[in-house]
């Protein structure tokens, strides 16, 4: 709790001070917000890894801390404005380990930021290449990693192609990228599954569908 708090005063010095066109300071605000996921994705939060009481307990006295940052994340993301595009692709996997936390509030809350730097990139370049690529290339690793389950991928689903969907320009790549990282999602899942399969053709079958 005494780390969230200073973090919070941090962030609230960022807004204040490094925000602004003339006094912008990148490095600044890259440190915040690998320091905020860091803290969000430490093993010590990880509530559902916990026995219920000890949750309950935990709970009790402190609420679920990874919400709250993770709100705070979000909120530091839409306050960049203009400058976000110097945090694409650089930011895209700090906030998809975020977003793959199991708590569906922060996810629902956090899924929405892929949509922004999407938008983002596209109004910069007439693409979203670099940010797909990233996301691609990360989703992969963090699957892989043991991150990620089936509702993470219908959230993330239902999100992006609402928000996609909703949009002039990007309705029809928007919800072509969405479907394509959705189905490499189910692959990933599929494959992370079977690996302990001692079927052998199971596996190669997995393999080659992800391929």
């Amino acid at each position: 709790r005494v780390f969230l708090r200073a973090i919070n005063q941090y962030a609230d010095m960022l807004n204040k001070k490094f925000l602004d066109q003339a006094n912008f300071e990148l490095q600044l605000w890259n440190n915040y917000f690998h320091l905020a996921v860091a803290f969000l994705t430490q093993e010590s939060l990880q509530l559902e890894n916990f026995s219920s009481a000890k949750r309950a307990k935990i709970l009790n006295k402190y609420g679920d801390m990874r919400r709250q940052i993770g709100f705070e994340i979000r909120d530091m993301w839409y306050n960049l404005g203009q400058h976000k595009i110097k945090f694409i692709p650089e930011m895209v996997g700090p906030i998809l380990e975020m977003t793959l936390i199991p708590e569906t509030e922060l996810r629902k809350a956090t899924i929405p930021i892929f949509f922004d730097m999407m938008q983002c990139e596209f109004h910069s370049t007439r693409s979203f290449q670099r940010f797909e690529n990233e996301i691609i290339t990360k989703l992969d690793h963090e699957v892989e990693g043991g991150r990620g389950d089936e509702q993470y991928k219908v959230l993330f689903d239902k999100i992006l192609l609402e928000h996609c969907r909703k949009h002039k320009y990007l309705a029809k790549t928007g919800e072509t990228f969405v479907k394509l990282v959705v189905r490499l999602m189910e692959r990933l899942l599929d494959y992370r599954t079977i690996m302990h399969d001692e079927n052998k053709e199971n596996r190669m079958s997995c393999t080659v569908n992800v391929l």
